[in-house]
């Protein structure tokens, strides 16, 4: 199983011989030991894989609670706890608390709770939620709500470093989880929907200093872009890619946020990531393709310098980000072994990629029922827009109905997972249309910049509003799919014992066979699941951990109080109904074999 798990990463491990590469051995080691999860992605890969098999398909059927743990803190808990060792690091959504628990008698060893202004909450778009801490070199690495990135002792909890990566007072705010790479501490940035010119920013792992900084639009060298060396789809970029589709200084207000998830290759030593929607969501204020923002990076670590970009959305006319994680993984296409890349993204495209070329592959439609596209020109790379679904040429304060998927798309971040041993991607999705009113709107520092009325609703003829799938990414073709009453908001986790695990907005754990989805398992936590499954052994026993506490984009509703049908961006109408099924709550629930 040891080795399966390995074909990604392990073998990139040798080819790394500068001192530098090697800074960061003992959290490959960690990450590479599946009795940890030392990263808030399970591995580089962020193929949330684990060669543990103790729990199975055979006797998954019979998995009880082992313990729960409360954080305190109610709203929408995204993300999971890291685990390393006999130490267990958890976080909250704001305050963004965290807490160090000893495994082997349940104590709190430590907590840090930062002392935010509470004024940041109604600046952040999709409730107030934290993806999780990382680890490296000793320290717990948390990117607070008020974009501060904080290194705490690993033993003590105690402040090591803390600096500003945004501004929250323009609308900058921070819930994504860092990353650390090497002797780096890779990290995005949230505020799309307030105009914010978004980007990835490398910090020294041991001080806190800022290393590079990528922006997603703006002049060559703030995007960190080689005119003729960097290349979309093979081509090299040009000069000046960032603003010369922009009119005028829009760019500066650009949008392209950088709030999911990061991958990393060793063997490339390119950092992998997706920008977000253009600012403002109103297609007809911002002409031209908006270069660089519903993107795919490809990034040297040590400089930030772009190999590749790959744009998925040009001129994004319904706010389909592009931040959805990069799974990193080799397998076969046409008979040739591949170094790829998949990405769900937000526009119903599943997207196969050389990871070192940036060429494309595959680009397939992972739920039927999309349809504001025909397909992807695989030459261009462009999707082919219906008119009848384009807000851009409807107009403003044109209506536009039934556009499938909605903004949240068919994936948000929620992540996905791969097992190497299926060949198979496991993809928790949205099955869920809109209606779409852009209107002009002022920018203002500070304020929303949003320019639409959205409304949403499952898809024509059907009841259900989610999927989980399993995905043959070499052909771009839907394996097996099992409905959920609500979108599938849990990130996934497949186990070398033939099982995968999600959770769902009422807030059941469930347990599927991988190879057919059949269902061995289910269990009620306190509230809807947003989190992401993760598991880890202690005293050579296995045990699986969600975090439940409905919210994010999906249960806003519920989590903020609102009743307004067209609030949280169309979402409160929408699941209005989650309100019969969950309420608030906040709990990491842990299960274990009898």
């Amino acid at each position: 199983m040891r080795k399966i798990l390995l074909s990604a990463i392990a073998v990139a491990m040798t080819v790394s011989a500068a001192p530098v590469a090697q800074a960061n051995d003992k959290l490959m080691a960690l990450s590479n030991d599946a009795n940890n999860w030392a990263m808030p992605t399970g591995d580089y890969a962020n193929t949330r894989y684990s060669k543990l098999d103790q729990i199975n398909a055979g006797n998954v059927g019979t998995l009880k609670v082992a313990w729960t743990f409360s954080t305190g803190v109610l709203r929408g808990h995204e993300g999971n706890p890291l685990v390393i060792g006999n130490m267990m690091y958890l976080h909250t959504p704001f305050p963004n608390n965290v807490y160090a628990l000893n495994l082997d008698d349940g104590t709190i060893v430590w907590r840090y709770e930062p002392k935010q202004d509470p004024t940041v909450i109604p600046v952040m778009c999709c409730d107030t939620v934290n993806r999780g801490v990382a680890y490296g070199d000793g320290k717990i690495i948390l990117h607070q709500a008020d974009t501060n990135l904080v290194a705490l002792d690993e033993k003590t909890g105690k402040e090591i470093w803390k600096t500003a990566n945004g501004d929250p007072k323009i609308g900058e705010t921070g819930t994504s989880a860092p990353m650390v790479v090497k002797d780096k501490v890779l990290v995005g940035i949230s505020g799309g929907e307030f105009g914010v010119r978004c980007h990835v920013t490398a910090y020294d792992l041991a001080s806190g200093k800022q290393a590079w900084r990528g922006y997603s639009m703006g002049p060559d060298s703030d995007i960190l872009v080689d005119p003729a060396k960097t290349t979309h789809l093979g081509k090299a970029v040009g000069k000046d890619s960032g603003t010369n589709t922009w009119k005028g200084d829009q760019w500066k207000i650009g949008g392209g946020c950088t709030w999911g998830w990061l991958s990393y290759d060793p063997e490339t030593n390119l950092a992998y990531y997706g920008s977000g929607n253009p600012s403002t969501w109103n297609p007809k204020q911002r002409p031209g393709d908006n270069r660089w923002s519903m993107t795919i990076w490809a990034r040297d670590v040590d400089t930030g310098m772009a190999k590749w970009v790959y744009q998925m959305t040009p001129h994004d006319e319904w706010d389909y980000d592009g931040i959805n994680e990069m799974i990193l993984a080799n397998q076969k296409i046409d008979g040739k072994m591949r170094k790829i890349l998949v990405h769900f993204d937000r526009n119903g495209f599943g997207y196969t990629m050389d990871r070192v070329t940036g060429e494309l592959l595959v680009a397939e439609k992972y739920d039927p029922v999309v349809n504001w596209a025909t397909h992807v020109d695989m030459k261009t790379g462009r999707p082919q827009v219906v008119s009848k679904y384009s807000t851009e040429q409807n107009g403003e304060d044109v209506n536009s109905k039934n556009i499938c998927p909605a903004a949240l798309g068919t994936k948000d971040q929620q992540p996905a997972a791969f097992s190497p041993e299926t060949g198979l991607f496991y993809v928790p999705t949205n099955h869920v249309c809109m209606d779409y009113e852009p209107f002009r709107v002022t920018y203002t520092p500070g304020q929303p910049y949003v320019g639409a009325t959205l409304a949403m609703y499952p898809p024509k003829g059907d009841s259900h509003m989610g999927n989980f799938i399993a995905w043959d990414a070499t052909k771009g073709k839907i394996v097996w799919s099992n409905k959920e009453k609500f979108s599938v908001w849990s990130g996934a986790l497949a186990t070398a014992g033939g099982v995968v695990f999600y959770g769902t907005l009422e807030g059941y754990l469930k347990a599927v066979d991988a190879k057919t989805g059949k269902e061995l398992y289910k269990f009620r936590t306190p509230s809807g699941i947003i989190g992401n499954v993760m598991t880890y052994t202690h005293k050579g026993k296995q045990y699986v951990g969600i975090l439940s506490g409905v919210g994010g984009w999906a249960g806003i509703g519920l989590a903020a109080g609102l009743t307004d049908p067209n609030a949280g961006l169309g979402a409160v109408g929408g699941y209005a109904a989650l309100s019969n099924y969950t309420r608030l709550g906040g709990t990491l629930t842990v299960f274990e074999l009898p």
